[in-house]
C-alpha cells in the first residue's frame, strides 16, 4: 500500500502516475484498521478504472472495498455522457442489488415474545435460498411487464400500497427500461424467481433500532428507539446475472470496434451513446425494475406475516417503507465537475447512493436533510440508517459504503466455521437464525466481514453519509 497518499484521516489517494494509462487518481474512504485488511488487487482495480475514457475526477473506494469482477466491490466510478462509457462490470452481476426498510410501529418488547414464531412465517412465505423461485406464476408476457413497469406492475396487481413507490429509488421504475432487449433466456431465469429471496448475502432481517444519533433526523424518517423494523436484502436473482453475462459478451466485441484500450478485459464496455451502450442501459433498467419488484412482492408477503402473528392490519402497523435503495446499478445523473455542472452516468458497484438536503430525486418528506442510506452489516452486530450530504455530492457523485464488506471467501469461512456452531452462538445473543441452506450460515458468518461500525464511522467522519440510527437484529432469514 505504500503507493497511497494520506490526504487527510480515512481519505487516501492513488496517485495518478500509478499506471500510464490512468486519466484521473484514485481516491480511497478507508480507516487505517480497514486499510490493513484491504486486498492489493484492489489497487490495481481502482487503477484500471481510472484508465477508462470520459472518467470523472477520481475513481473512488469505498470503506467496505473488496475485490470484484472488472471493477472492485465498493467501487464508484462517474463518466462524462459525451465522452465517457457504460460497462456491465462497474453494475455487477446482481443488477440492483439493493436494500429496503420496513417500519412498524411496535417495539422490541412486543416482538421479542413472538419472535420465533413470527421468523417461521416469514421463513415459510418468503422463497429463499440457491435457484428458489417465488411463489407467483406469471406468464412471459407478465415478465415483460415488470421489466419495463417494474413497482407499478406489483401495486396494480394488488401488492403492495399506492404511497410505496413514493419511498423506492426512481419510484420503482426506470423508464429507459426495453423489455425488448434482454433475452429469451434472462427472461426464463427471472420468471419463476419473482417474489424470492436468493441465497448468499442476501437476507431478511427483523431488527430493533438500538441508538439513535441524531434525533432530529430520525424523527423525520419517523425512526424511534426500541422501534421493530425490517430489513430486505435481496436483486434481480437469476434474470440480472443473465442480462450482465450477456452483455459482457457483446462489450467484448464493442471495446474492439470502439477502440477502447481496457487494462483488464474483465472492464469490457461501450461508449454510453452507442448502440450496444444504449442497448445495455435499457436492459439494466428492466434488470432493476426486475429487483425493485421482487423487494415488493416480499414487502408484500412481510405484511401478510405480520397481519397473521400480531392479528392486526399492516396499515395500523404502520408497516410504512422508509426506503429502497439499489447498490449495484449506472444512473445518469448531474454533477459538478470543476464548478460546472455535467450529464454524467454513475456506476456504482457496491455502493449506495448519499444524496443531500434539497437534491432531486428524493422523497418530499426527506428533502430538508437528505436521503436514507441503508447500511447493512453482517447477521451477528449491527446496521446502520444514515442521511445523504452536500459533501458526498461534492467529492463521491453522492455516493457512500453500501454494507459491511467481505473479509473471508466464502470457501475459506466453509472450511473454517459450522453453521449450527454459528447458530448457537448468535441464539446466545438473542438472534434467531433460519436458512434454506446449511452451509449459507458459515458462508455469511459474522467473521467473514469487516466490522461495520468501522465502515460507518469511516464514511460519518469524512461527511459523505452521516448516522441516525443503529439497528440490531432480533432473526435473520439466509437463504
Amino acid at each position: 500500500m505504500d503507493s497511497l497518499i494520506k490526504i487527510k484521516d480515512s481519505i487516501w489517494e492513488l496517485p495518478k502516475d500509478y499506471k500510464d494509462c490512468m486519466n484521473v487518481p484514485g481516491r480511497l474512504y478507508i480507516n487505517d484498521e480497514l486499510l490493513k485488511s484491504m486486498e492489493r488487487d484492489v489497487l490495481e482495480q481502482i487503477a484500471n478504472v481510472a484508465c477508462l475514457p470520459g472518467i470523472q475526477k477520481y475513481s473512488l473506494g469505498m470503506p467496505d472495498i473488496h475485490y470484484g469482477y472488472g471493477f472492485c466491490i465498493g467501487g464508484v466510478g462517474a463518466f462524462d455522457e459525451n465522452t465517457g462509457i457504460i460497462s456491465p462490470g462497474g453494475v455487477g452481476f446482481d443488477i440492483s442489488c439493493g436494500v429496503r426498510v420496513i417500519k412498524t410501529n411496535l417495539t422490541k418488547k412486543e416482538v421479542i415474545s413472538k419472535i420465533k414464531d413470527l421468523t417461521k412465517l416469514l421463513f415459510e412465505n418468503i422463497p429463499s435460498g440457491l435457484g428458489s423461485k417465488g411463489k407467483l406464476r406469471i406468464t412471459k408476457s407478465e415478465v415483460d411487464e415488470v421489466l419495463e413497469e417494474g413497482v407499478n406492475w406489483a401495486i396494480e396487481n394488488g401488492y403492495g400500497w399506492d404511497t410505496d413507490k413514493n419511498y423506492i429509488e426512481e419510484n420503482g421504475c426506470m423508464k429507459e427500461a426495453e423489455a425488448s432487449v434482454v433475452s429469451d433466456s434472462a427472461k426464463k431465469r427471472g420468471k419463476p424467481q419473482l417474489g424470492s429471496l436468493g441465497s448468499g448475502n442476501h437476507f431478511l432481517e427483523v431488527q430493533y433500532v438500538e441508538n439513535i444519533f441524531d434525533e432530529n433526523v430520525s424523527r423525520v424518517y419517523g425512526l424511534e428507539k426500541d422501534q421493530v423494523v425490517v430489513m430486505i436484502h435481496s436483486g434481480s436473482r437469476g434474470l440480472g446475472h443473465q442480462i450482465c453475462a450477456d452483455y459482457i459478451r457483446i462489450m467484448e466485441t464493442a471495446s474492439k470496434k470502439y477502440n477502447i484500450k481496457l487494462p483488464d478485459r474483465q472492464l469490457a464496455c461501450a461508449p454510453i451513446y452507442s448502440d450496444e451502450g444504449i442497448k445495455y442501459y435499457k436492459a439494466m433498467a428492466a434488470g432493476s425494475n426486475y429487483a425493485w419488484t421482487n423487494r415488493q412482492l416480499i414487502t408484500h408477503w412481510v405484511r401478510e406475516s405480520f397481519e397473521k402473528i400480531f392479528k392486526i392490519d399492516a396499515e395500523d402497523l404502520e408497516m410504512n417503507i422508509l426506503y429502497d435503495v439499489s447498490h449495484n446499478i449506472a444512473k445518469k445523473e448531474r454533477h459538478t465537475v470543476d464548478g460546472k455542472i455535467k450529464n454524467l452516468l454513475v456506476h456504482r458497484k457496491g455502493a449506495t447512493r448519499s444524496f443531500g438536503p434539497n437534491c432531486e430525486g428524493i422523497p418530499s418528506d426527506y428533502l430538508k436533510v437528505g436521503q436514507p442510506v441503508i447500511i447493512p452489516g453482517d447477521m451477528g452486530t449491527s446496521s446502520y440508517i444514515m442521511h445523504g450530504t452536500e459533501t458526498a455530492m461534492k467529492e463521491t457523485f453522492g455516493s457512500t459504503a453500501h454494507g459491511a464488506g467481505r473479509v473471508l471467501s466464502r470457501a475459506k469461512a466453509l472450511k473454517m466455521y459450522d453453521s449450527n456452531d454459528i447458530k448457537r452462538e448468535l441464539e446466545k445473543k438473542g438472534i434467531y437464525v433460519l436458512s434454506d441452506s446449511k452451509g449459507v450460515v458459515a458462508e455469511e458468518c459474522p467473521d467473514a466481514y469487516k466490522n461495520i461500525d468501522l465502515v460507518a464511522d469511516t464514511v460519518h467522519n469524512c461527511g459523505i453519509s452521516l448516522k441516525v440510527c443503529r439497528m440490531k437484529p432480533l432473526s435473520v432469514i439466509k437463504g
